[in-house]
């Protein structure tokens, strides 16, 4: 067990502006994001060796500044940002405080651990495969995957740039959403929320406690949210199926990680821990023939996808399949663990569509995360939403 901050942590805090609409708020942010006169580590010692310190920071990292939140830190994260477990083998493993002896989750450990804690008012992390939205749900916060390319990720470190977007956690609904209008780009796509499909076929892969809390969950909000209609997400054939679509964004990241860092893995061999470098070794074996295969499967998926959640629609489905697994656990069944957390996850990223997670409430003691997705451009829509229906959280099951 560690802390949650990097030991090349910041030299000393990074103050924002006077004033703003952050202003008063302390906030720590994933190694990954590039801060002036500071190294990048991904969360591997020997990336860090070879780094230099970057010559500005990331666009992220300035707009918090200018509006006004103080940087206190930079947080642990996976290595490569290649897992989501959240156990980093040289830095250790963040301290989930409200499920002790528990993993936090990942890749974005450290900062989904340093928000449950209370030591920053949010927490700056990304979300590739659920690099957010698990370490919300396993800690007990809200947290974001936005809009694949409404936030601008100009010196942020990638992992799969098919997928990867910015994302924030807060034990708060309210400092959540005030986090949004800063960060968020592009183009809103406004519409009142008048459907709500509760994904069947997602709710089939959660533990029976799980699920049965999200349900009540639902039940508590229903005078908040539209009457519900019962689907499934991935239907209509063979090539429709959550493992099928959740294998190929496995190909993907996969292929699109060595593209971008295999160079430096072949030249430098860095020491990689458990789980990672396995999964940087099949990385490296991906074949072009495989990885247009996937992307075939992506396309199709991501039209399906998005045909079910236009304007004014969305889902609801379990963020984690379960409580977070003991630090303990074994490797065989960490990646059997994995392997249901993204037939979860892959809906979204594979639509590039925007997901909360809330903390609905707890199994065992442990935080479990109800997960929205929306449509894409409806970020903001989703943000209201978790301020909405926060009153509602906190459902407890033996």
């Amino acid at each position: 067990m560690s802390g949650f901050f990097v030991p090349h942590d910041l030299k000393a805090p990074l103050k924002g502006a006077a004033s703003g609409p952050l202003a008063g708020l302390s906030a720590v942010v994933k190694d990954m994001y590039a801060i002036a006169g500071e190294r990048t580590g991904a969360g591997n010692p020997d990336w860090l060796a070879n780094a230099v310190p970057a010559t500005a920071h990331c666009t992220v990292v300035e707009k918090l500044l200018a509006a006004g939140a103080t940087i206190t830190g930079k947080t642990i994260c996976d290595e490569f940002f290649y897992s989501v477990a959240g156990m980093n083998a040289h830095y250790g493993t963040p301290t989930n405080v409200r499920a002790p002896g528990r993993i936090p989750g990942g890749s974005s450990s450290g900062s989904g651990a340093a928000a449950a804690a209370g030591a920053c008012d949010f927490a700056l992390g990304s979300d590739t495969g659920g690099s957010v939205r698990i370490p919300a749900s396993l800690c007990g916060l809200y947290g974001i995957r936005t809009t694949h390319g409404r936030i601008d990720t100009t010196g942020v470190m990638d992992m799969s740039p098919s997928f990867d977007t910015v994302g924030w956690l807060a034990a708060s609904a309210g400092v959540f959403r005030k986090v949004a209008p800063v960060l968020l780009g592009g183009t809103a796509v406004k519409a009142p929320i008048k459907n709500l499909l509760v994904a069947d076929d997602a709710f089939e892969q959660a533990d029976d406690p799980v699920g049965e809390l999200l349900h009540d969950a639902l039940t508590a909000m229903s005078g908040r949210l539209p009457k519900p209609q019962h689907v499934r997400i991935a239907s209509g054939g063979p090539d429709r199926t959550l493992d099928y679509w959740r294998d190929a964004v496995r190909v993907i990241q996969a292929a699109e990680i060595w593209q971008i860092y295999g160079r430096f893995v072949e030249e430098k061999r860095p020491r990689f821990g458990p789980g990672v470098a396995e999964r940087m070794q099949a990385a490296s074996k991906v074949t072009k023939a495989e990885t247009d295969a996937a992307r075939k499967i992506m396309w199709a998926a991501h039209n399906h996808i998005r045909s079910q959640i236009a304007p004014g629609a969305i889902v609801a489905l379990p963020s984690a399949p379960c409580i977070a697994p003991k630090i303990d656990t074994p490797a065989a069944d960490m990646d059997a663990y994995r392997t249901r957390v993204m037939r979860l996850t892959c809906i979204a990223g594979l639509g590039g569509l925007p997901q909360i997670s809330i903390p609905a409430g707890t199994v065992s003691g442990c935080p479990v995360g109800l997960s929205f997705i929306g449509w894409a451009g409806g970020d903001e829509a989703l943000l209201d939403l978790a301020v909405t229906l926060s009153r509602y959280c906190g459902i407890e099951r033996a």
